[in-house]
């Protein structure tokens, strides 16, 4: 497995990170523990999670997905082999979703040192390697809102919540820290608040990136590339759509866009129609559709490492193997002509 250095730091992550969101919802904890043995033994180093997961967010599973993490480090030992990242939730009014967080939370330096301590303690381990605010506290374009609409409410300054992770920096507690669901402006303030006022340096952005969402590429892709803090793609399979599974109306039983209606991002109309021609793609290249999908986001020059997720062994050992999948440049072109077609039709 190739491993790429984690922002400036001095971290080497796996370029296939595990991601956890199911844990604790579509997956116990026994399948949980064979995910992460397998995914370890096939060398995956790189474990991201949230102190909000498993998804949907709900008051009874809370911190789970953490938990369960926690219970597997402690039955392994061996933390130093690994890179753990987690986050911190974002704003949320009593209405979002996650209001049950800290009755609201905000990303203020309360709410953040707590945020912190609670995931230390769920994921049993004295240091997170990568903290990572799990999206801005302004209202701004995230979770594929578009058309910009201005507003001078900024809530919680930037300044505030950089200097209290900062402050977990200091501790020891927290290593390195990241962004996710961030916009260049946001990542811009963060890199030049940390380059004039002594605090720690964003190492990476997490946003969802796929072959049905490309738009990092038209504002972020240039900084993560110049300012070292490359993209932990999520999504990169558009919650599994690329893999054609849910093609024609099929809805398999167990999976997510079965289980929980309110992920319909990925099953408009015109996404549909550019995941039908990727599906297509793939398979007159004698390539398995989720390993392209999966392949074309890794070798992105702005990619550090692309987080899966799986439901089932059989799913996690496919994407696992993407990694040794190489993409010929006439499937890229191809692909490159589709995308030209039908340009990020799921932001």
């Amino acid at each position: 497995m190739e491993t790429r250095k984690l922002g400036k730091t001095d971290l080497k992550v796996s370029k296939i990170c595990l991601g956890t969101m199911t844990f604790g919802e579509q997956n116990t904890e026994a399948q949980a523990f064979e995910q992460l043995d397998y995914a370890v033994a096939n060398g995956v180093n790189f474990i991201d999670c949230a102190e909000m997961y498993p998804v949907p967010p709900k008051p009874e599973t809370y911190g789970r997905t953490e938990e369960i993490i926690g219970n597997w480090l402690e039955k392994r030992g061996d933390r130093q082999s690994l890179v753990l990242a987690t986050k911190v939730t974002g704003r949320g009014e009593s209405n979002s979703g996650v209001g049950h967080i800290r009755g609201g939370p905000r990303l203020n330096r309360e709410q953040i040192l707590k945020a912190c301590d609670d995931s230390l303690a769920r994921l049993k381990t004295d240091y997170i390697d990568l903290y990572q605010v799990h999206w801005p506290e302004r209202q701004t374009n995230f979770f594929g809102k578009l058309g910009y609409q201005h507003s001078d409410q900024i809530g919680i300054d930037i300044s505030e919540t950089l200097a209290a992770l900062h402050e977990l920096v200091a501790a020891g507690k927290v290593r390195h820290i990241g962004l996710s669901n961030e916009t260049p402006w946001g990542v811009h303030r963060y890199l030049r608040l940390a380059s004039h006022g002594n605090r720690p340096r964003v190492a990476s952005i997490q946003n969802p990136y796929s072959l049905l969402n490309r738009t990092f590429e038209v504002g972020l892709g240039e900084m993560a590339i110049r300012e070292q803090c490359g993209l932990l793609a999520y999504s990169p399979l558009a919650f599994g759509t690329l893999s054609g599974k849910y093609l024609y109306g099929a809805r398999p039983a167990g999976a997510r866009l079965t289980l929980f209606e309110r992920f319909q991002r990925y099953t408009g109309e015109r996404a549909v129609s550019a995941t039908e021609q990727y599906v297509r793609l793939a398979r007159e290249f004698g390539v398995d559709p989720a390993q392209m999908a999966l392949a074309f986001v890794s070798q992105q020059p702005f990619v550090t490492s692309n987080i899966i997720g799986a439901t089932t062994m059989e799913q996690l050992r496919s994407n696992i193997a993407s990694s040794n999948v190489q993409l010929s440049p006439e499937l890229l072109e191809a692909i490159e002509a589709v995308h030209l077609q039908n340009p990020n039709p799921a932001p």
